[in-house]
């Protein structure tokens, strides 16, 4: 069980009999009375969204999820496929259920496939996955500020808030639980 301390981003629990992922959270300690976490939770299934608070102290149920390893092949239209590295069993997933993940998604990257009642629901990725720059702004000579950052766009589709010595065409490490630039990768 976990408790409301335990509360944190992409936590996947049990409500009301199906499975919820955090996607936002904030602890809230009044003046009086008791501290509290307010949260915004994600249904896995049907991918609607409800805000809830509970109390500090108060035990929340873990979501009962199997994981998976497989392998990311390709995506079509919203159909995104994946494999099973021991049976090769292909099963789908549509983009929806995927939210910010398929961001991240390059072809055969090994990832988590989570299944609830043998349905598959969403994916875990890897904390880092290395991703192509294919579209920024040139960076600007004597622009030295330390820290400055510029927009760029992934051949995934993500868009990642990069250094300004980060060019078109070069590989970068990104973390995908915050979405942010790690490091330079040499290919």
């Amino acid at each position: 069980m976990y408790e409301t301390s335990d509360i944190r981003k992409n936590l996947k629990i049990q409500l009301d009999g199906d499975p919820y992922i955090v996607i936002d959270f904030q602890f809230v300690k009044p003046g009086k009375g008791v501290a509290f976490t307010r949260t915004k939770l994600k249904n896995m299934i049907t991918g609607n969204v409800l805000d809830r608070t509970f109390r500090s102290g108060e035990k929340i149920e873990p979501a009962s999820l199997e994981e998976h390893p497989m392998q990311f092949l390709y995506s079509s239209d919203n159909v995104y496929h994946f494999m099973d590295t021991e049976t090769y069993e292909q099963i789908e997933i549509d983009k929806d259920h995927l939210g910010d993940a398929k961001d991240y998604l390059v072809e055969n990257l090994k990832v988590e496939v989570l299944l609830y009642k043998g349905q598959s629901i969403g994916i875990n990725l890897p904390n880092f996955v290395e991703l192509q720059v294919v579209k920024t702004e040139p960076g600007v000579k004597g622009d030295t500020v330390s820290g400055a950052n510029k927009p760029a766009i992934m051949h995934t589709g993500a868009k990642i808030s990069v250094p300004i010595f980060i060019n078109e065409g070069e590989w970068i490490l990104v973390d995908t639980r915050t979405g942010q630039y790690t490091e330079r990768v040499k290919k």
